[in-house]
């Protein structure tokens, strides 16, 4: 048995009844996308019921979706890839991970006690606004940028040229063992660019510094039951590294397709999951509507070709960790359901599961079919859609 979770990174589906409290009424990133682009033609994702889970301009509800489908709702607080990411594999946050405007003097005077450099900014802003801003001071300078988000996230960004990757790496290690307890961010993220002053870009060496889960994930409940775990994409950064047999990361969508095509060409049983982060990182929190538009484009047509790759035992999952909405003036994330798709020789075509309570019904379900025992929150929803 193969099960292969794709999460398509900020590709929501409409606002959750919370929302208000977000800030994220109206937010709805493939239905507001496709008004914004007068619709969209994606005709493998259509196929699969794409369409019959919301009202989407150009994708029509199949008459007989070949995926069963549903909209999950999140339980846990906040809007995070990280909390979404747990609760996908049956970990609920009781309570919200710490958001700032600006960090606490202590924590930014321990902070650079620890590094041995003063700091600049620590400010909420756009990460690609921020180096524009101060990037120029920082070279000159020498102290890093620090700034946050509507995130959970301590985001720190440096010149490759004057803080070499690994020394930022290191910085970012700091920061994570200073931010627990009440100080305990989602994130921390290493933010390197390089360039000249007036055209700085931000580089594919970015990587992010998770808190652990703080209870068994699916990832964990699977390896130690010796079904090997496969995380591609941003998953090592996402569970700290935990619960995975093997890893290959990558902030490239193209990239990280090429690698689930590769492990369903050698992985013989076990559970491959993935993340393509472009959607949320470089199209969403940028609004590009358009960049957007195409990343799905050139998803649909790589189905094509995982379908030729697609056994009798395997089961694939697509689906969603919260939203990132282009179309809306917020830059952030926002609080929306995420859509379910999932098809193989061994699920019923067409089961309509509704909305479900729970991002982790996913992980429960998974767990199902491995049949391990855990106690992963959510409901699974095997015995609506199992053929045997």
């Amino acid at each position: 048995m193969r099960v292969n979770i794709i999460i398509l990174d900020g590709v929501g589906v409409g606002s959750l009844p919370d929302a208000k409290s977000y800030n994220d009424e109206g937010s709805n990133t493939i239905g507001n996308l496709a008004k914004k682009v007068g619709g969209l033609s994606l005709p493998n994702l259509q196929k699969l019921g794409l369409g019959n889970i919301i009202e989407i301009k150009g994708i029509p509800p199949a008459s007989t979706p070949v995926a069963s489908y549903a909209k999950l709702a999140e339980v846990s607080y906040g809007k995070d890839s990280t909390s979404g990411h747990w609760e996908l594999c049956g970990v609920i946050l009781n309570r919200p991970f710490p958001v700032y405007s600006k960090f606490p003097p202590e924590i930014i005077s321990k902070f650079e006690k620890k590094i041995k450099r003063k700091t600049i900014g620590n400010l909420r802003a756009s990460g690609t606004e921020i180096i524009k801003e101060l990037g120029e001071e920082h070279i000159k300078t020498g102290y890093p940028i620090v700034y946050t988000s509507a995130d959970s996230v301590f985001q720190l960004a440096a010149h490759e040229d004057i803080i070499p990757v690994n020394q930022l790496y290191d910085y970012c290690l700091i920061a994570r063992e200073i931010l627990k307890g009440k100080w305990s961010v989602a994130r921390v993220i290493a933010r390197p660019f390089t360039g000249e002053v007036g055209d700085f870009k931000r580089t594919e060496r970015r990587k992010d510094f998770s808190l652990p889960p703080p209870s068994a994930t699916l990832l964990d409940v699977l390896n130690r039951a010796k079904v090997p775990v496969i995380g591609l994409g941003k998953i090592d950064d996402i569970f700290a590294n935990r619960g995975l047999t093997e890893s290959y990361h990558t902030v490239d969508n193209l990239k990280c397709m090429d690698y689930i095509i590769e492990m369903m060409g050698r992985l013989k049983s076990g559970l491959v999951i993935s993340n393509l982060v472009e959607f949320d990182m470089v199209w969403g929190h940028r609004n590009n509507s358009n960049g957007f538009y195409k990343g799905l484009k050139d998803f649909d047509n790589w189905l094509a070709k995982l379908e030729t790759k697609i056994e009798e035992e395997d089961i694939v999952i697509i689906t969603a960790d919260h939203g990132c909405d282009p179309t809306t003036p917020s830059t952030d994330h926002s609080r929306e359901y995420a859509p379910l798709l999932m098809f193989g020789e061994k699920v019923s075509e067409g089961v309509n599961l509704g909305i479900r309570n729970s991002f982790a019904d996913v992980g429960k379900t998974v767990g199902e079919i491995f049949r391990v025992k855990n106690n992963l929150c959510g409901e699974s929803f095997l015995c609506k859609i199992w053929k045997n």
